[in-house]
């Protein structure tokens, strides 16, 4: 299948949704889930235009996007390098390993009374709920790729004269890029999961604010206005880590769609039986031809 006609599938997918949820609004359908309760698609396409239009909408976007930055690259940082230094020190894992896994369990936003007592003010709280959000996953991941290393490479290197840090940038670091992306690119979405609700409960500014802000003044419309945006702002930082890891990881072998499409055909025609008249088989040949 060609690029175009994916990306053709994905927007027509995207309109039908739209399309359905025009239909279910506008005719006020009531089946068990009150539809009619919903705004409609133009009346949230109104609210946008007029948001857009106006500072606050900037603000706050810049505001969740300063907040989400600066606590998801904290997080990527010490979740790399603890997930390395637990995965390949006894004593950093009898020392952090019972710690971690007591705090791993606790949901980040269950965290917002600690950060209120312990920061002294709601920004730096809301960064702190955004970094332990994306923390955990970053570590387990990365824990996970570094154990599962063959150690035949590390030998290589050690064999060779490369000491530790030679191990470390040359095996153990490249070898568990693909796990550390898997992890940072669940941390990113659970990292704004915990930044909006973090907004919403002691923010001042920010999308997640701005949103509840709306929804107490029952302004359905400017409410899915924030969840739009949500939703959106989470899928371009997604995809933004998912671009970098496979660019950092161009030398892993890959396996397009299309590529495992063609391999049925590829065997078929290659188990296929050639024309008589070029048939030759190995009885046919002389002996002292065959090697």
């Amino acid at each position: 299948m060609s690029r175009y006609r994916r990306y053709a599938l994905r927007v027509a997918s995207l309109a039908a949704a739209l399309g359905v949820w025009q239909l279910l609004t506008s005719l006020d359908v009531d089946v068990w889930l009150r539809f009619s309760q919903f705004p409609t698609v133009t009346e949230v396409a109104r609210a946008f235009a007029g948001r857009l239009s106006g500072g606050d909408y900037w603000t706050d976007l810049a505001d969740s996007l300063t907040r989400i930055l600066t606590g998801f690259l904290l997080a990527a940082v010490l979740g790399v390098a603890t997930g390395v230094l637990v995965a390949r020190s006894r004593v950093a894992e009898d020392l952090l390993g019972p710690l971690l896994e007591v705090v791993r369990p606790i949901p980040a936003i269950a965290l917002v009374p600690v950060a209120i007592l312990l920061f002294p003010t709601n920004e730096q709280g809301i960064v702190f709920i955004t970094c332990t959000a994306a923390f955990f996953p970053v570590l387990v991941s990365t824990r996970h790729a570094v154990r599962a290393l063959t150690p035949v490479w590390e030998e290589a290197v050690r064999t060779m004269g490369g000491g530790r840090w030679r191990v470390l940038g040359s095996v153990v670091l490249p070898g568990a890029l693909p796990g550390i992306f898997g992890g940072l690119s669940v941390g990113i979405g659970v990292s704004w999961i915990c930044v909006i609700s973090a907004e919403m409960i002691s923010g001042q500014y920010g999308v997640g604010y701005r949103t509840w802000q709306d929804y107490t003044v029952v302004d359905y419309p400017d409410v899915f206005v924030g969840m739009v945006t949500i939703g959106v702002l989470g899928w371009v930082t997604s995809t933004a880590v998912e671009l970098l890891g496979r660019r950092l990881t161009r030398w892993l072998p890959r396996t397009s769609s299309a590529t495992a499409d063609r391999v049925p055909r590829e065997r078929s025609a290659a188990s296929a039986p050639m024309p008589s008249s070029t048939e030759t088989t190995v009885a046919e040949v002389p002996d002292d031809q065959l090697v």
